[in-house]
């Protein structure tokens, strides 16, 4: 740990920065199995973080994750791998599971109605695809709040990651004389997605309610409910996909590994506090893509949260 906070003295990456770094290694090194090379790749992510600092990446409509020449999947999955508790980690609808993989492999695409829990999400899910679903792991891509492509400590692991990145409407309103330009980049977002789809073999992860999940007063997971424009989006992007596009919900707990902030913060650099113990997936079957009408919508998006919150229940 000395090392490492010479490390951080010598890049110089100002008081704040360098406080929030060491709050995070800390809490990191007390993983039962922290990595051999922990020094190296804290290393590695000290100088990313000072690189995006100094020079921002730039994200477009869609930004495919980036292997060479320095490989950020790998990089991200050798990061947060020594936070998963993998025996006691659960996958569950395995006959969904086992559907959408087929249909991925067929060049048909899947979207992914989710839950969202915590800032590293795809790489959990991951994690816990790769060893038996290695081409769906690869296949994922997802949606993410500008969070993750404007936070110089998210951004080394959101290159190493097929994004959409959108503004949520948490954010779409600050400051409002930008709400104009924020639309107009979500527009165009969607249509990156659009064309994608029309390529096929596209999995898209993606959370209706357009922010995480959190502890509430009781200590106890309150579940984020779905909002109807965005699920309604999503239905509309598969039905005028002309390729097969199949709709199925996926309720995840993740949110003890890199738990959010109790309250939603405008700015950025929000702590992060990591910590060791199990994660979980569940897939539920298809939904069915029929027409409903305007009023009828937030039923559905209802509904939808409501089935989240019971497959959620399941995992604990």
């Amino acid at each position: 740990m000395k090392q490492l906070e010479n490390i951080l003295k010598a890049a110089k990456l100002g008081e704040q920065t360098e406080a929030a770094l060491c709050s995070f290694f800390k809490s990191y090194k007390n993983v039962p199995h922290p990595p051999k090379h922990l020094d190296k790749l804290f290393q590695t992510y000290i100088q990313l973080v000072q690189k995006e600092l100094e020079s921002p990446t730039e994200f477009g409509h869609f930004h495919a994750k980036e292997r060479s020449p320095f490989d950020f999947y790998a990089f991200s999955l050798d990061m947060f791998r020594p936070l998963l508790d993998f025996a006691s980690s659960k996958v569950l609808g395995e006959e969904n599971l086992q559907a959408i993989d087929a249909a991925i492999k067929r060049n048909e695409n899947v979207i992914l109605l989710a839950n969202h829990q915590a800032e590293i999400d795809p790489q959990i899910i991951c994690l816990l695809l790769s060893e038996k679903y290695p081409h769906l792991a690869l296949s994922m891509a997802f949606v993410a709040g500008h969070r993750v492509t404007s936070d110089p400590f998210a951004i080394p692991f959101s290159r190493g990651t097929d994004l959409f990145p959108i503004y949520s409407k948490k954010y779409i309103e600050f400051p409002p004389e930008k709400k104009a330009e924020k639309q107009h980049h979500n527009a165009k977002t969607l249509t990156a997605i659009e064309e994608l789809l029309k390529q096929g073999g596209l999995c898209v992860y993606v959370a209706p309610s357009g922010g995480r999940d959190r502890f509430d007063e009781k200590k106890k997971v309150s579940i984020a409910p779905f909002d109807p424009n965005s699920v309604e989006m999503f239905y509309l992007l598969a039905k005028r996909s002309p390729i097969k596009t199949h709709i199925h919900l996926l309720a995840l707990s993740t949110i003890h590994l890199l738990p959010p902030p109790s309250t939603t913060n405008i700015e950025l650099g929000e702590e992060r506090i990591a910590s060791y113990g199990p994660a979980g997936l569940f897939f539920g079957p298809e939904l069915p893509l029929e027409d409903i009408t305007k009023e009828e919508r937030k039923a559905r998006s209802d509904a939808l949260t409501q089935e989240i919150e019971r497959m959620y229940k399941v995992l604990w």
